[in-house]
């Protein structure tokens, strides 16, 4: 939390110099909740990458509704699910641009753009024990200072990591050996790194936008694809696969950002309500995936009883994370000396916390 401050804290300074003469707007009020008296109202957009009742957009809706509470109503955020105002590398170029203010940027969809982000793809990275999990992407330093200051380079703020879920895998075939993928054409988002965890296991990573992953598995231009439980049945991937692969293989990683010109012009009681609605968006985001991932194979099976549902052994997933370990000696080629020392940083971090 403290090392979260620091680094959001430093990131308006390096910002504020452009934002001198900007009005009374920009004064700042007490910090903490709304008390100054102020009746300056706010009109802000965020951007997220999925559909209507997808975890993103549950998400994004308790974050404005928290932030109207808390606001007393005075501030309004509206909401665009992916393809309303562009996909998701648009809703990013539209974030560095102070066209909206805030969005879900997720590392599969900005691996060009923010390139040592891609370390999120890597397989078999994070602990298996949720509560770890979620101590690393709230304290680790690698995460929130230095990957934090990548992203800030490129003009994107990063207020807080979250995940949505480990993956599953579909396909019209068993995926319990890593011999099934070889050369099968299995859509990944547009991320470098994404396409060499998959090249690891033999496949034909095939990059395809969100929006027409259904039409491509209908169509065979793809024959597999990776999300979250939830995401797959909400935007009904299994109505054209014959298989569901509880992979565990990596998280679905994203993080709620903010336009810095922008989050540095506020005022600072302002700030003060989004960083304290972030706070508490944390473990409800991990209460989301949760509720909506413990749901959805339910509601799965109930849609399409004849589906085949797998699942790792120990020894089955050994032998995918073996294959994997290709993947992380790309990443450092891939993304130079900075990348490569944040995943040391990471590996060290994480280590610790497995340890306790």
């Amino acid at each position: 939390m403290k090392k979260r401050i620091l680094s959001l804290a430093l990131a308006c300074l390096m910002v504020m110099p452009l934002l001198a003469g900007c009005g009374d707007n920009n004064t700042p009020a007490a910090s903490g909740s709304d008390n100054s008296g102020d009746t300056t109202t706010y009109s802000w957009k965020m951007a997220h990458e999925e559909y209507d009742g997808d975890m993103q957009d549950v998400y994004c809706k308790e974050f404005a509704q928290k932030l109207s509470e808390k606001s007393n109503g005075r501030i309004t955020l509206d909401i665009y699910p992916v393809g309303q105002i562009g996909d998701a590398l648009q809703q990013c170029e539209l974030l560095q641009n102070g066209g909206i203010e805030f969005a879900i940027v997720s590392p599969g969809n900005t691996g060009t753009v923010v390139p040592e982000n891609q370390l999120f793809s890597l397989h078999y990275l994070f602990p298996s024990d949720w509560d770890k999990t979620l101590e690393v992407l709230q304290t680790s330093e690698a995460l929130n200072t230095m990957l934090g200051q990548k992203y800030l380079d490129k003009n994107i703020q990063v207020l807080q990591y979250w995940t949505e879920g480990a993956m599953w895998w579909t396909s019209n075939k068993s995926m319990k050996d890593p011999s099934a993928f070889k050369g099968l054409k299995f859509r990944t988002m547009q991320s470098p790194m994404i396409l060499a965890a998959y090249e690891a296991y033999g496949a034909n990573p095939t990059p395809m936008s969100y929006t027409e992953v259904y039409s491509g598995l209908q169509l065979n231009m793809i024959e597999g694809q990776e999300n979250p439980i939830s995401a797959i049945l909400t935007s009904k991937f299994y109505e054209v696969q014959d298989y569901l692969c509880d992979a565990q293989s990596n998280l679905y990683m994203t993080c709620t950002c903010v336009n810095p010109t922008f989050f540095a012009s506020l005022p600072e009681d302002i700030q003060q309500i989004v960083l304290e609605t972030i706070d508490e968006m944390y473990p409800r985001s991990f209460e989301i995936q949760k509720e909506l991932n413990d749901a959805a194979l339910d509601k799965i099976l109930d849609a399409k009883p004849d589906i085949n549902v797998e699942e790792l052994t120990d020894d089955e997933r050994a032998a995918y994370a073996e294959l994997a370990q290709n993947a992380y000696a790309v990443y450092g080629t891939t993304v130079g000396a900075d990348g490569q020392a944040i995943l040391d940083k990471l590996l060290e971090e994480i280590a610790a916390i497995e340890a306790k």
